[in-house]
């Protein structure tokens, strides 16, 4: 199974453009991932993965994705090879969305422009910030 799952920040707007081929819509953008635990310091960490998304999905990612938003975003890993100009043999991981989310709170969504809120029914549900919690 090919199959990646990661829920982070977008680092910076998603980039958009055609191919000249085909006139598909790529587009790419790179979230910061949180890890599970801190170092030896106390610090948490985050990897930085460069993420592509292709056709109605770029479209999505390009419109309604901004630096800063936390998303969840699915796929398939991919790798490829190439000679560079001197020869040289070069390899690259390609992350490549198969499925992509809104994943901050409601509130934060709502405040967000441009976000429809068709995107977002049914998604989420709103907990009042209340110490009487059933758990």
């Amino acid at each position: 199974m090919n199959k990646f799952q990661f829920m982070g920040r977008l680092t910076r707007d998603p980039e958009s453009r055609v191919t000249p081929n085909t006139n598909t819509a790529v587009t790419t953008f790179s979230i910061a991932v949180n890890r599970r635990f801190a170092d030896a310091n106390g610090e948490r960490k985050a990897d930085f993965f460069n993420i592509t998304a292709f056709g109605k999905l770029a479209d999505f990612c390009a419109k309604y994705y901004r630096k800063g938003q936390q998303v969840l975003v699915e796929g398939r890993i991919q790798n490829r090879t190439w000679d560079d100009q001197n020869g040289q043999k070069r390899y690259a991981t390609d992350y490549i969305v198969e499925n992509a989310y809104f994943a901050d709170s409601r509130r934060d969504q709502a405040m967000a422009e441009d976000v429809p809120s068709s995107s977002m029914d049914g998604e989420f549900i709103t907990v009042e910030d209340t110490d009487d919690l059933p758990f």
